[in-house]
């Protein structure tokens, strides 16, 4: 992990550059650099050390002759391999990093060779002949890259605090109801009008500071196989024994759910290894809900690790709230963000990777709206008839959101099923354009996930947590084996609900993790917002004030559930945390 940034153009100088490698110090503890490798740009980094710590792997990363170098954030999980290829080319590799591997990759391959690499990444790739920049993002969007562009001057960074620094902050207020009812802004787009962001699978080699083009990723050829269980399983091991590997100490998050249970089984049965793991305990009143320390401790009487539980209550909340705002780059309406960082708050003491099981969900149908999207298509016909007569019906919250979500069109089921409440037309023609096609079958709404939710959310989520304290995160099951198991696997059934990840565990004899009642990682909001404690009285005072001073750029359902807070807490509580983590940034950060 890293920080990368690029000043080209106008008020290109020292100064700004120091300003993007400030705000950005967190991103990489380990070494710095800033310098202009011709007039009119500036190039720095901040490195955070993971494979070959040494000095001689420290960027920028020259090549020998000094025609090219190379900045950048992520690691290449393939790197042995291409080396192995690169030597037997003639060239002598010096040190035993990715970096180096990178570096020489990309000067004899140039962007053709990008399908290749197999890992998550942010890169800037300079030729010092053509004066050209060669900029990338990984595939799925693991490693944060941000841009502003005028006709003057084009800004690259990891992160959008030091941009903001560089150009004057104009709200983007029309991202409110987006956050509001999916999380997090479009899609490319930022709070900040001119910030977008880099989008993933994308590259584009830039020859002047504003005039370029985006290019897609290729895909690598796959090696055709017959998708099932035991293929499965021999590639996540594979990516356990890739990303569990570094040259620094590595712990995981372990929630005591299928997902992180089944990477470090895996891990421990290869190595017999015992490492640091993490996981948060909520406060004893809530655990039968929230049971993720009471369900690790479990695990690990049959795979031992050096178990850390992090307790939660609404003390321990308050108490680390301001330090939690103030680190974040941009909000993403999750309370998870919250405990991750308490996560990463603690880990730090010991490791610097933290590995998740991140994207089992997304790529497996793990999710509740999965299961009620399949329901959806295979009974559509008699749903549509009946959601007139359900939404006058005395239904719990589950069944009422359900009803309330379903659609002629199945593209906006699904949204509407992936919303904190049902989206209007105008907002979901915002998102129409990112379906693949009008006809969206099941595996196109696990695709739509992940090329949107995970990188919105949950991606977006722990590195910006893990970050904050200089953490590297990993997820092996986004590595490039499983990604591709998943484009050939055809039998929807093994895509919904985890089928392979719960049978693995059940070969384990892990059969009661596989069992146990799908929770999402989260605060006890909904709790905590009922019992009139420090916590409510906080949120509530918040909300109150944030709807007098903003409510005007509120959708009116939202506005509405703003101006009374306590008369919502019960069925729009995860709202109610939404717009008090955003207005507690935007306060924090003087917007």
């Amino acid at each position: 992990m890293c920080g990368i940034h690029l000043i080209w153009g106008k008020g290109a100088n020292k100064e700004a550059m120091d300003a993007l490698l400030k705000s950005a110090a967190h991103r990489g503890p380990d070494q710095q650099a800033a310098f202009s490798p011709w007039p009119g740009i500036w190039i720095g980094v901040n490195r955070l050390k993971i494979i070959h710590p040494g000095p001689d792997a420290d960027q920028p990363f020259w090549s020998p002759d000094g025609n090219y170098f190379l900045i950048w954030n992520g690691e290449i999980y393939n790197y042995k391999e291409l080396g192995k290829q690169l030597k037997k080319m003639g060239v002598d590799l010096l040190t035993e990093s990715d970096t180096e591997v990178l570096m020489h990759w990309l000067r004899l391959f140039g962007s053709n060779g990008i399908e290749k690499l197999q890992g998550m990444f942010s890169v800037i790739f300079v030729s010092m002949i053509e004066k050209s920049v060669l900029v990338i993002r990984d595939k799925n969007g693991e490693k944060p890259l941000f841009y502003c562009e005028d006709q003057d001057r084009l800004i690259i960074s990891s992160d959008t605090r030091g941009i903001r620094k560089l150009k004057s902050e104009v709200l983007n207020l029309e991202q409110f109801n987006h956050y509001f009812f999916l999380r997090a802004p479009l899609p490319g787009k930022t709070f900040f009008k001119g910030i977008r962001e880099w989008k993933p699978n994308r590259f584009s080699t830039i020859y002047q500071h504003s005039t370029f083009r985006w290019d897609t990723i290729g895909k690598t050829p796959s090696e055709k196989t017959v998708p099932g269980r035991q293929e499965f399983k021999k590639r996540l091991e594979i990516a356990v024994s890739n990303q569990f590997h570094a040259d620094v100490p590595v712990g995981i998050q372990l929630s005591g759910g299928a997902d992180s249970s089944l990477l470090y089984a895996l891990w421990y049965n290869q190595t017999g290894t015992k490492l640091p793991a993490y996981t948060i305990q909520i406060e004893k009143a809530y655990r039968k809900k929230y049971s993720d320390g009471d369900s690790a401790i479990k695990l690990l009487e049959h795979v031992p690790a050096h178990h850390q539980l992090i307790e939660i209550d609404q003390s321990k909340f308050l108490s680390h709230w301001e330090e939690y705002i103030s680190s974040i780059d941009l909000p993403v309406g999750d309370s998870a963000g919250f405990l991750s960082w308490m996560i990463g708050k603690e880990a730090k003491k010991e490791v610097k990777v933290l590995v998740s099981g991140a994207g089992a969900d997304e790529l497996w149908g793990g999710y509740q709206r999965h299961a009620a999207f399949d329901f959806y298509l295979r009974k559509k016909g008699l749903l549509l008839p009946l959601t007139g007569i359900a939404q006058k019906l005395p239904l719990n919250r589950t069944w009422s959101k359900f009803f309330q979500s379903i659609h002629p069109d199945a593209r906006r089921t699904f949204i509407n099923f992936s919303a904190l409440l049902p989206i209007s037309k105008d907002l979901f023609g915002d998102y129409e354009r990112l379906f693949s096609s009008e006809s969206l079958g099941y595996k196109e709404a696990l695709a739509f996930d992940r090329h949107n939710y995970l990188v919105q959310d949950i991606l977006r989520i722990q590195d910006n947590a893990l970050m904050a304290h200089g953490l590297e995160g990993r997820a092996p099951y986004l590595d490039a084996g499983l990604i591709d198991l998943w484009d050939q696997t055809k039998d929807e059934k093994a895509l919904l609900g985890k089928p392979w990840i719960k049978s693995c565990l059940e070969e384990l004899n892990l059969g009661f993790i596989a069992n146990r009642k799908k929770f999402g990682f989260g605060l006890p909001l909904e709790e905590w917002l009922s019992n009139e404690g420090p916590f409510s009285s906080r949120v509530f005072s918040t909300v109150k004030s944030f709807e007098k001073s903003h409510g005007k750029n509120f959708q009116s359902t939202i506005r509405e559930i703003a101006k009374n807070p306590e008369k919502s807490s019960k069925h729009h509580f995860l709202i109610l945390y939404n717009l008090f983590l955003l207005a507690e940034w935007l306060k924090f950060n003087k917007l």
